[in-house]
């Protein structure tokens, strides 16, 4: 039987410190979609399946803080570097092209932009889950919500693009 490693200690100060990073890029990303939900994307063809406006903020609240937990986990099994530092690299550029989607599709009014961010996105996302899988089953698991609402995302974005063509 093999030794198991010891569960690291808890750290409020980190996760505070995690979660409150993934809520300021939403509230900042927030900040440029919000003037448009009622003026320029009030005015595209939206698909059936187009949720209502109201939905977005608590699902990307709950996905955030859901990020930064997984986050706080991963940093605190970061005993290997190489393995830590490529699953952070990940983490950034995903948390990075999450904000610029909202930039290019809300900020500049690009449909196709957009769309092409959330492709990348949606690939980093899956990067993430797996260098994160590396750590804890339960770290991978906790980006899943975060993935299948990207899915949709990008699926709604594409509609989106085809019926305002």
């Amino acid at each position: 039987m093999q030794p198991t490693a010891p569960t690291p200690k808890f750290k409020p100060v980190p996760l505070v410190i995690s979660i409150l990073i993934t809520l300021a890029i939403g509230f900042v990303a927030s900040l440029i979609t919000r003037p448009q939900i009622a003026g320029w994307y009030g005015t595209l063809a939206k698909p059936s399946f187009n949720p209502p406006s109201w939905l977005f903020a608590p699902v990307w609240g709950c996905i955030y803080i859901l990020n930064a937990i997984a986050a706080y986990l991963v940093w605190q099994q970061r005993d290997d570097p190489t393995n830590y530092l490529t699953a952070r690299a990940v983490y950034i550029i995903q948390l990075a092209l999450n904000f610029s989607w909202s930039i290019v599709f809300f900020g500049f009014h690009s449909i196709v932009g957009g769309l092409l961010i959330i492709i990348l996105l949606w690939m980093t996302i899956l990067l993430n889950i797996r260098w994160f899988g590396k750590f804890s089953k339960a770290t991978g698991w906790l980006l899943l919500p975060y993935f299948l609402w990207v899915s949709f995302a990008a699926i709604l974005n594409y509609s989106i693009y085809t019926l305002n063509r």
